[in-house]
């Protein structure tokens, strides 16, 4: 008997139990829609998906060609035609995860408009895309099950015993939609306290891995803009305390945390370490700052602070904003520094928010943590901040003109040009984009790869395209070549809209709830029709 057929059996147990007024319901139907909600609570999602990473991380640490991915999403339609579509195109969700990016719901969800990634917009809408990203998933699993119940049906009708077999056995090895979410909390918007009460809301709506960044939250910016202003390493780790703590409270005890550090662009501090002994984490904080050794008081002026840093006394350059400054080169070592002290103190997984994408520079600094933390692991932002084809090309540029050869046919500054597009030059760096995430996998220990904003990136292109098409003389043709007639051909879901929208599900339940009174959609007349 097979798993779906076991169900079918208890709930006619339980109907039968109940008595003559139960006798309406069909205890297969409603096993059908036990199977199309699997999960209950934001807690069954981020209890299932925490096992999920940490046999992934595990996976990983055995053989580093087992990377992760996701894509960043900012509505939950989004991510569910992600994982329609990575299940379309690959047949399992395995390794494959959404993002939820700050910045996006920053640009996208925020009641304010359109804000910059400054921690400005609602903290509530973090876990409202959570729960909202995993209703659409959920719903992508009763959708794709209800296909296979009526493929079921209509092999029971036909009495054909073997295409009923086959179903059933799809049924039964189902694999869900329902993937991790690395959920960012920005800086933790507030102090540890409000860290914590934020982390709870996004672990309930189902968050398994929360993200979390060593700048100062009132001060927060971008990691790829400048005047980032970080935290001493004690008030980012009890941020990283918080949010353990509410893993723990809410039973979620192997939940992730992915402690981002913004070091290597952020050349400012706020605030002046608490330093008790020479060589304490307070005091290595402090030992980066810019500033003048003194010899007296005489070297003091008014408002000026001065601390005792290397064993010596030294004033603090310090900015008219009342912000610190860091030694020039300094960032490296800070971000080494922040990444041992995050995983020994309770983080999971790291994130160096770098300022181009260079195999070398994250490895050298990896290298370095991994010296210390053996199995220490990357989260790396695959970002659209960078502009990959002229990074990438100038990077072939450097390592050629280094190898002794001839680069006078390329002018570096203007590689991204379209003229240089077929060159030798450029298909290498092609060729190096392309195994980029498995070359960082395997050389600079990142697990998981991300792409923040794609989809951001993607609608603004799509759209601009079908507007020129549309409103020019292509008219309806625009629309018809440019997007129908691709859904059509390339079996995109979305092409019947109405079924995606939940359409059959309810009729569906309308059969369920109703029987042969039931006033359905899907008739002869749904326009739908034309696209069986």
């Amino acid at each position: 008997m097979s798993a779906y057929q076991q169900i079918i059996k208890q709930l006619e147990q339980s109907c039968k139990a109940q008595g003559a007024g139960w006798n309406a319901i069909n205890a297969e139907s409603a096993a059908r829609m036990q199977l199309q909600n699997r999960f209950k609570t934001g807690l069954d999602i981020a209890q299932y998906t925490a096992d999920i990473m940490r046999e992934d991380m595990a996976a990983y640490d055995a053989d580093s060609s087992q990377y992760t991915q996701s894509l960043g999403c900012w509505h939950g339609f989004i991510g569910q035609q992600k994982l329609i579509a990575i299940k379309k195109h690959f047949g399992s969700t395995k390794r494959k995860y959404l993002y939820l990016s700050g910045w996006m719901i920053a640009a996208l969800r925020s009641e304010f408009g359109p804000q910059p990634d400054q921690s400005m917009h609602e903290k509530t809408a973090v876990p409202a895309l959570i729960e909202e990203l995993y209703t659409f998933l959920k719903q992508a699993d009763a959708r794709e099950l209800g296909g296979l119940f009526r493929e079921l049906d209509d092999a029971r009708a036909k009495d054909d015993q073997a295409k009923a077999a086959e179903v059933l056995a799809k049924i039964d090895n189902f694999e869900t939609h329902v993937v991790p979410i690395i959920a960012d909390i920005d800086a933790g918007f507030g102090n540890a306290e409000a860290t914590y009460l934020l982390a709870k809301k996004m672990i309930e709506a189902g968050a398994c891995a929360i993200q979390i960044e060593n700048q100062v939250s009132d001060e927060k910016q971008c990691g790829h803009q400048d005047g980032k202003v970080t935290v001493p390493h004690a008030d980012f780790l009890a941020k990283i305390n918080a949010v353990r703590y509410a893993f723990l409270e809410l039973g979620i005890e192997n939940g992730i945390i992915v402690a981002r550090t913004d070091s290597l662009g952020a050349g400012l501090t706020k605030q002046i370490a608490v330093t008790d002994k020479a060589g304490d984490l307070g005091d290595l904080y402090n030992s980066f700052l810019d500033g003048d050794y003194i010899q007296s008081a005489d070297d003091i002026q008014n408002g000026d602070v001065v601390v005792k840093a290397n064993g010596k006394l030294l004033k603090p350059k310090r900015l008219a904003s009342g912000l610190f400054q860091f030694k020039q080169g300094s960032g490296v070592d800070r971000v080494v520094l922040d990444c041992i002290t995050s995983l020994q103190n309770g983080a999971d997984l790291l994130w160096i928010e770098t300022e181009k994408p260079h195999v070398g520079q994250i490895a050298e600094m990896v290298n370095r943590i991994r010296e210390v933390v053996p199995n220490a692991k990357l989260v790396y932002n695959n970002s659209p901040s960078f502009n990959w084809t002229l990074n990438f090309r100038q990077q072939v540029f450097d390592a050629w003109k280094t190898a002794g050869k001839d680069v006078s046919a390329y002018d570096r500054a203007k590689l991204m040009s379209a003229d240089y597009d077929t060159t030798e030059l450029a298909l290498e760096a092609d060729n190096r984009i392309r195994t980029f995430q498995a070359d960082g996998a395997r050389e600079a220990g990142i697990f998981h790869h991300l792409i923040t904003l794609p989809t951001y990136h993607t609608a603004a292109l799509s759209t601009d395209n079908l507007a020129k098409e549309y409103f020019g003389a292509a008219g309806m043709l625009g629309y018809v070549e440019g997007v129908q007639r691709k859904e059509i051909r390339q079996g995109i879901a979305c092409v019947k809209h109405q079924n995606m929208s939940g359409s059959d599900i309810g009729d569906d339940h309308k059969e369920y709830f109703s029987g042969e009174a039931a006033l359905k959609a899907s008739g002869k007349d749904n326009t739908m029709n034309q696209f069986s």
